[in-house]
């Protein structure tokens, strides 16, 4: 492998879902999906076409990464799923990076930044990070399935904070209201979220911390609606 590696990412705990082919800091390819389409009827369309138009060959690929959540449990397991195959045919290692991870990433350096993702039914995947200007993502607590106003019980104590990712803008009215009176931003909407999978994959691959094939899991948070209705 050489000694930056050529990383294909995808992230596919969105509706839309994204990827990209990435080396070190720099993006050869990315594109993003149709929400109103299911992952199972285009990822593997949309990998070919973008490994075409990159003029790359899968087996150049030294490294994948993949979202593993939270984030739609159909799409976790779509993406994981492919990302194993894939690996697992070429011989290669992946990298699993948290998808809140890479929410925060993606809205900039700050103290404290809130990924937040819609969860269904109104409520949210929540965690809080530290972002450094060189990329450094620190998670200051665990992940979190909640109520939006919950949210706002949970980290209210925090007076400058960045709220990011796709369930930030979704509940931007009632940020925007709660927050009076403190320094409470929302970051601009990733364009390509699987770029900072990427990015956090090379700090894992940097850092010796990549995984077999046979060994990336999904981070769920919560049961999935069919577990709710057995219990």
């Amino acid at each position: 492998m050489s000694t930056e590696p050529l990383i294909l990412a995808i992230e596919t705990a969105t509706l839309a879902g994204s990827i990209a082919i990435v080396r070190s800091e720099e993006v050869i390819a990315g594109s993003n999906g149709d929400p109103a389409i299911s992952h199972s009827n285009t990822l593997l369309a949309d990998l070919d076409d973008l490994l075409n138009h990159a003029k790359i060959k899968l087996p150049e690929i030294d490294l994948f990464a993949v979202a593993v959540g939270p984030g739609s449990f159909t799409g976790l397991r779509i993406g994981i799923a492919t990302i194993k195959a894939l690996a697992a045919t070429l011989a290669r290692p992946t990298a699993a990076v948290p998808t809140l991870q890479a929410i925060a990433l993606a809205g900039g350096a700050s103290e404290a930044s809130v990924a937040l993702l819609p969860a269904g039914r109104g409520e949210v995947f929540a965690q809080l990070f530290s972002v450094s200007n060189d990329g450094a993502v620190t998670p200051r607590d665990d992940a979190s399935h909640i109520a939006p106003q919950k949210m706002f019980d949970k980290y209210g104590s925090l007076e400058n904070v960045l709220l990011c990712g796709e369930g930030a803008i979704a509940q931007r009215e009632l940020i925007e209201s709660a927050s009076s009176g403190k320094q409470w931003r929302i970051a601009p909407r990733p364009q390509n979220l699987a770029r900072h999978v990427a990015a956090l994959a090379l700090r894992n691959f940097r850092a010796g911390q990549l995984v077999a094939p046979h060994a990336l899991q999904a981070i769920y948070v919560r049961p999935s609606d069919a577990e709710l209705k057995v219990s």
